[in-house]
């Protein structure tokens, strides 16, 4: 396990389970959301995200997280190891609201650039209530053909006793550095 794609409706968790894995493992930390909004939620190209898609997956060893249906191909392809966080619509809802009612207008530090606080708007939360109905099909198409080790989770108590197990198998994690520092991420 050198690297780990998750994925998953937003509000699944991912964000979440990703920093639990790179504490357990001591493996770098690519939140994809970081590297895709820029300030004010603006998009960028798609020829540009591929590139940048390309350029963080050729790193040699990471655990990475976002959904991105448009790269999962390159992610795919590069990683090791696929978590897939395969929630219930309410799950993933609820979370969508926790997390936007308690951090309205903050931005969630090391996740997001500055410019891009909290929020909740209808098309993302009409998205999160549609995935299972819209998306899953594809996504699960597309990661039909990983060669890697595969890891479904349908419910949080299942990702939960697999970071536990994770966890207790893994040598203790080298020191993080802090974001700046040479070597870090």
């Amino acid at each position: 396990m050198r690297r780990v794609l998750i994925t998953g409706c937003p509000g699944a968790g991912k964000s979440t389970a990703a920093r639990r894995l790179s504490e357990i493992t001591g493996l770098p930390l690519i939140h994809l959301d970081l590297h895709y909004w820029k300030p004010g939620w603006v998009r960028p190209e798609s020829a540009e995200w591929r590139e940048t898609v390309r350029e963080l997956t050729a790193q040699p060893s990471w655990i990475m997280d976002g959904n991105y249906g448009g790269t999962l191909d390159l992610r795919l392809a590069a990683a090791d190891t696929l978590i897939h966080l395969d929630f219930s619509t309410f799950v993933c809802a609820s979370r969508v609201l926790r997390r936007a009612f308690s951090g309205l207008g903050n931005v969630r530090p090391g996740e997001f650039v500055d410019g891009c606080p909290e929020r909740l708007d209808w098309p993302f939360f009409r998205f999160v209530l549609t995935y299972r109905q819209r998306s899953r099909a594809r996504d699960l198409e597309r990661m039909q053909g990983f060669r890697g080790s595969v890891h479904r989770f349908e419910t949080p108590n299942q990702l939960e006793l697999f970071l536990e197990r994770t966890g207790s198998d893994a040598p203790p994690s080298p020191a993080v550095l802090p974001a700046g520092e040479p070597g870090s991420r």
